[in-house]
């Protein structure tokens, strides 16, 4: 039988009224089919039943609801806003007894559900809300709950913040960092900086870590509201055996948040790094972070693409604006770290997808790929190998590519800089020497096209040219 795992149910309290009930419910679970495999990226339906007295009680509310799973196979869903089949939501009393939340799901998307699972919600949370709510005198500080696995904390409790009551975090998962002052925590969509004693976000999935160890190597992949990193001075960070590609840790010693390119340590101090949680698992960002993720649309061409080359930290202001270069990519591989403009070099070619390491490859023989041998699947489509774009984004093709420069008044640097993408001239990295050169002059764009034992690109100002795979050149993704 197909599984549900329920990761994080927490309650959002919008009501101001004593003995009023909350509006809405955040619920989130994970979805596994009979393999334990994860369901990713696909519409499930879902019946979500509000069950009084017991876990076989009276149905007092029923909603039905067709979410998205994400590409960690979570489906986050706000009780309360689906279709209603049973009952109205904010007429629920309760102070009434116990009740229970009872989820169905059909991972196909429709109505025929095979998965179901059953929990209990703890009356004591509205109580609490009932007796702080609209009073400037924070709430009670909620029992700290069962010690989850590894040494993750289980619930926190509720704790009041001038009147507003927040859930501290969910059952088996939730960082012990809240109240270690100003760590930033991510809220959803960017890194926020939390300067009060209290987080009180709807949810936190963290470490509880006050030494360095194996759980402490944890890259940050989930769009989970509350995420926390890890904090840990210099040397505690520095003794961390292997640290995984992709780890980010608050450094305690300078107050800043630090990267793990692979091979080195990053530290990104003073603005804190945008959206991480959007990208794929075990993405590697470089000294900028990771590029936020707005859409931006072409009207002539109707298409949708980032605002932005992957790695740059804003919209060009000019063809020669350093922040919006960003990142210079070997065709086909992931945001394993080696396409930071500092990421050392190896002579070692690889003969996997992912080479495990965050080095440039050198490439000096006549076929010029990083690969031996070669792989021309790489890069193909929003699901294909080391796509290293944001989820439902992915590497356009060169067609893509020209029907852009067609709908520009020349193809000049000017008028790809005028012209909805903003394009730059960030330079390219030789797969020779690994040296950066002709940054301000070259605006070279990688396509997922491939061409014997090359790649095509898009070359601004100049014709579109077949690149030796090696090379390193910018990256702008086009949504699916």
């Amino acid at each position: 039988m197909n599984k549900l795992y329920t990761l994080l149910a927490a309650v959002i309290l919008t009501s101001s009224a004593f003995a009023q009930s909350p509006e809405k419910m955040s619920y989130q679970a994970v979805v596994r089919d009979a393999g334990n495999a994860l369901i990713t990226d696909q519409a499930v339906g879902m019946q979500i039943s509000i069950l009084q007295g017991s876990a076989s009680g009276t149905a007092v509310y029923v909603e039905t609801q067709t979410p998205n799973t994400n590409i960690n196979g979570l489906v986050s869903i706000e009780i309360g806003s689906g279709t209603v089949v049973n009952g109205a939501f904010n007429t629920i009393d309760w102070s009434s007894g116990l009740y229970f939340i009872k989820t169905e799901t059909d991972p196909t998307g429709g109505t025929n559900y095979t998965i179901t699972g059953t929990s209990q919600l703890m009356s004591v949370p509205y109580a609490l809300y009932a007796k702080t709510s609209g009073s400037s005198t924070p709430g009670p500080q909620g029992p700290i709950g069962l010690t989850g696995l590894q040494g993750i904390q289980g619930i926190q409790g509720l704790k009041g913040d001038t009147g507003v009551a927040g859930i501290q975090g969910a059952t088996g998962l939730l960082t012990n960092g809240a109240a270690a002052g100003n760590t930033p925590y991510w809220d959803g969509s960017q890194w926020v900086v939390n300067n009060s004693n209290i987080h009180n976000n709807s949810g936190g999935i963290g470490i509880n870590t006050s030494t360095p160890d194996a759980s402490a190597q944890l890259d940050i992949v989930s769009t989970t509201k509350g995420f926390l990193p890890p904090r840990m001075t210099t040397v505690q960070r520095n003794s961390i055996s292997s640290p995984a590609a992709g780890l980010v840790i608050y450094n305690t010693t300078s107050n800043c948040l630090n990267f793990y390119a692979g091979s080195t340590w990053h530290e990104t101090c003073g603005t804190i790094p945008p959206s991480i949680g959007n990208y794929p698992p075990g993405s590697v960002f470089c000294a900028l972070g990771a590029a936020a993720v707005v859409d931006v649309t072409n009207p002539t061409t109707g298409k949708t693409w980032m605002d932005r080359n992957l790695g740059a930290s804003q919209v060009a202001t000019s063809s020669t604006d350093n922040l919006a270069y960003g990142d210079l990519y070997q065709w086909g591989r992931a945001s394993d770290g080696h396409q930071c403009r500092i990421s050392p070099t190896t002579a070692s070619y690889s003969n996997t997808d992912q080479p495990g390491i965050g080095n440039f490859i050198l490439a000096p023989n006549t076929i010029g790929d990083w690969r031996s041998p070669q792989n021309t699947n790489l890069w193909q489509g929003v699901n294909g190998v080391n796509n290293p774009c944001p989820i439902s984004y992915r590497i356009p093709t060169e067609s893509e590519l020209n029907t852009e420069t067609l709908s520009w008044s020349s193809n000049t640097s000017s008028a790809a800089f005028f012209s909805p993408l903003k394009l730059t001239l960030p330079g390219q990295r030789v797969r020779t020497s690994g040296s950066i050169f002709s940054v301000t002059s070259l605006g070279r764009y990688w396509s997922s096209t491939v061409s014997s034992t090359g790649s095509r690109i898009l070359n601004i100002a100049g014709p579109n040219q077949t690149q030796m795979r090696a090379n390193g050149f910018a990256v702008r993704c086009i949504k699916n």
